[in-house]
């Protein structure tokens, strides 16, 4: 009777995390879309939902202390509530570089922008389908889906490169449009440590699964 109380709370467990993950998907798209439409409402919006995101993880660390706590877990249960801290934490984060997006769109205005999107949407599309993807490789423990997260993560590397050096070549050739770059390239950032975020991710799925610790990004 126990062990089922115990194993219906590590569900439950898992089923915040899973909250957490799609409280970041949300705080992303919303952020994006504040971007992309110059809605500085929507980009106001993400911030102020933000201490959803802080207190749910707050309330995952707090019910995973109370497991170890009061039922002592074998290693194998000990290791799936480590995993769903540490994946809290990369979650949280996430949800703050959404924060982060919209503090740029808030700054960039709603003048007209002369820098492209182009590849921060495709860097953000590649980011987004990485989230959904780890999610389901935590909820699943499927080891392919962590994998190829990881592989995206380096498609999501090289077009942030690619950002960056076209930031850098247009700042002189438009000196004055260096606040709006500025402003592009740090969104570049975020996209890019998101990705670093899911990665993050995908290497505790390995955990989870294996019981070994695995560098997917290097």
């Amino acid at each position: 009777m126990v062990r089922g109380q115990f194993h219906f709370d590590l569900d439950t467990l898992q089923d915040k995390v899973m909250e957490l993950g799609e409280l970041a998907k949300e705080a992303l798209n919303t952020a994006m879309n504040g971007l992309r439409s110059k809605n500085i409402e929507l980009a106001l919006q993400v911030i102020d939902d933000d201490q959803r995101a802080d207190d749910l993880e707050e309330e995952i660390n707090d019910f995973a202390l109370m497991l170890i706590t009061r039922q002592q877990p074998v290693a194998v249960d000990l290791r799936r509530i480590f995993v769903s801290i540490k994946i809290a934490t990369d979650l949280e984060r996430i949800a703050d570089h959404a924060v982060n997006i919209a503090k740029s769109t808030i700054r960039l205005g709603e003048k007209e922008r002369t820098v492209t999107l182009e590849d921060l949407e495709t860097m953000f599309q590649n980011a987004y389908e990485m989230l959904s993807i780890v999610m389901q490789a935590y909820k699943e423990e499927d080891l392919t889906l962590a994998k190829q997260v990881a592989e995206m993560d380096d498609t999501v590397d090289e077009l942030y490169g690619k950002s960056i050096r076209e930031f850098i070549a247009y700042i002189p050739e438009h000196p004055q449009e260096i606040a709006q770059t500025t402003q592009m390239s740090l969104i570049a950032r975020y996209i890019e440590r998101v990705a670093d975020h899911i990665t993050n991710i995908a290497e505790n799925v390995f955990y989870l699964v294996k019981g070994k610790h695995y560098l997917l990004n290097e």
